[in-house]
């Protein structure tokens, strides 16, 4: 696989997987490929299996509080996944790194590429860069991999809904203010008590 090495494209196809759980193997396969990964064998209900739990791992380290946890949680899943990097040019495609033994099915390929992939974006583009949306509403998952390292939305379309929210607050409070402007506050609490 010649995924970016393992960095971006592993943790957006992590994201990608969380937020639209493959239906069933068939599916998590044809992802998988549409991603870029070469499938050496078929997709199992195993793979399946071992792919959610994967990503199960991968999200308690999207939610850790903190730094701290969030390296002690991807230093597990590199050592429950991970192998000595190797050399391989196994779909006669060029030769590339892997962290993995050779021949594993497609759920433990993922673990490990999620890891290590996992790692590498943390390690290269700062320890903050994985999160759920800022908007109350949406839980999605995603990896910042913006050039100034303060995403803070899943989609454009999450950052339009929260700037029309704020915007809409603002001309609200605005509104209000002027209501009451250039009167006193004692015919303020009268007209917001109703009393005269």
């Amino acid at each position: 696989m010649h995924l970016n090495p393992y960095g971006e494209d592993a943790v957006n196809l992590a994201a990608d997987l969380v937020n639209r759980p493959a239906a069933d193997a068939g599916e998590l396969g044809d992802r998988c490929r549409a991603a870029g990964l070469v499938l050496e064998r078929p997709t199992t209900a195993e793979d399946l299996d071992r792919a959610r739990y994967a990503l199960e791992s991968w999200e308690k380290v999207v939610d850790a509080s903190d730094e701290q946890e969030r390296a002690a949680l991807v230093n597990r899943m590199l050592e429950e996944a991970a192998a000595y990097p190797r050399m391989t040019d196994h779909a006669g495609s060029g030769w590339h790194l892997h962290y993995r033994d050779e021949r594993k099915p497609l759920g433990d390929v993922l673990f490990s590429l999620i890891a290590v992939g996992t790692a590498l974006h943390l390690a290269g583009r700062g320890m903050h860069r994985l999160r759920r949306c800022a908007v109350a509403e949406c839980d999605k998952v995603f990896a910042d991999t913006s050039r100034t390292g303060r995403q803070r939305y899943c989609s454009q379309l999450c950052a339009n809904r929260d700037a029309v929210r704020r915007h809409r607050a603002r001309g609200q409070e605005n509104e209000a203010s002027s209501m009451y402007k250039g009167k006193s506050s004692s015919s303020v609490r009268k007209s917001i008590t109703g009393s005269v």
